[in-house]
């Protein structure tokens, strides 16, 4: 009996632990279960709301592209209804808008670019085009077309191009100057150098007493410098001196070249004055190179550059107000020309 109950209590132990056993394995089974669901959880959580982010970014793409759409098709109904206007124009009407067009160039040449014969080419095929358009409402326009012509007829043309190139002469010819046209023996002040062939008497001359006198003179004059005070003494230049000079004149030109261009009166004339003060100061008059730059600076000085100019916007904005009453009534073109008829039936030529 001892025995069987031994046997008994082994057997029960050996069974409790592989009872023990399995429970321990089926615990590890579980928490290793619930770590991958977690993991499963995470894991289509991540890609749902990446899903969530790509539908998201889909349908703003979808939205965008709708607009484009609506927009396209604004621009087409646009175009489309362009195109149907442009077609129920008559010619009249593309003359006026060439008309138009003519009139906004000349104005801006006279305005921006002061280009008095451009303005008036400009207005005059405005006028010629107005004349091919044979609308009698243009009549007031022509009208204030041919003051606004005579108003440039009255200015005097300014030659840009012919005063910029005189100018550049001039600044080649100060580019010339050589020191030999500075202010030399003429100058106050200056005293000429002596030299042995001077003094030394010449064989067959005067006499001794006027040898003597002639030697006594020229100590004299080499001691004594007889200056006026009444006169503005101009010293002698150095080489330096003398380039710097030429820069400078040089500098004053240019500076009235790009008053030129601009119609600047009084930084024409600031630069031409500076300019001739600076040759009557610094070269010798009697020069030929210096006597015709100072000349050719004189006649620059008397030219207007920069007339009043006249206004002729007024035929332009008749213009566009016989542009937008032909726009307000479309049926202006066929009324006036049922009015022609009928005035011509009447007064047959």
């Amino acid at each position: 009996m001892t025995v069987l109950a031994l046997v008994i209590a082994i057997a029960l132990a050996l069974w409790n632990w592989q009872q023990w056993q399995r429970h321990q394995a089926t615990v590890q089974s579980l928490k290793s279960l619930q770590q991958d669901t977690r993991q499963l959880e995470n894991l289509y959580g991540d890609r749902g709301n990446q899903q969530s982010q790509r539908l998201q970014s889909l349908e703003d793409k979808l939205a965008a592209q709708r607009e484009l759409i609506a927009t396209q098709r604004r621009q087409i109904d646009h175009n489309a209804q362009t195109l149907l206007e442009a077609g129920n124009r008559t010619r009249t009407d593309w003359l006026l808008a060439e008309a138009e067009y003519l009139l906004r160039i000349g104005n801006q040449r006279l305005q921006i670019e002061k280009d008095i014969r451009g303005a008036m080419s400009a207005l005059k095929s405005a006028d010629q085009v107005l004349a091919e358009s044979d609308d009698v409402g243009v009549y007031p326009v022509r009208q204030q077309l041919a003051k606004e012509l005579m108003a440039l007829k009255g200015i005097e043309n300014i030659d840009r191009t012919g005063l910029y190139l005189t100018l550049e002469a001039a600044i080649d010819s100060v580019h010339q100057l050589t020191d030999q046209a500075l202010i030399h023996e003429s100058a106050p002040g200056f005293v000429p150098s002596r030299t042995e062939s001077n003094t030394a008497p010449a064989e067959g001359g005067p006499g001794m007493l006027t040898r003597a006198w002639n030697q006594f003179t020229d100590t004299l004059s080499r001691v004594v410098v007889v200056r006026r005070l009444d006169e503005t003494v101009k010293p002698l230049l150095s080489p330096d001196q003398s380039a710097y000079a030429r820069l400078n004149l040089q500098l004053m030109l240019e500076e009235a070249e790009m008053a030129v261009l601009r119609g600047n009166q009084a930084l024409y004339e600031r630069a031409l004055a500076k300019a001739s003060s600076a040759v009557a100061d610094w070269y010798n008059p009697e020069n030929p190179k210096v006597k015709a730059l100072d000349n050719t600076l004189s006649e620059l000085s008397d030219r207007n550059i920069d007339p009043e100019l006249p206004d002729i916007s007024h035929s332009l904005q008749l213009l566009k107000r016989r542009l937008a009453g032909r726009g307000a009534d479309p049926a202006d073109n066929g009324s006036q020309q049922q009015e022609k008829a009928a005035d011509t039936g009447g007064n047959p030529s």
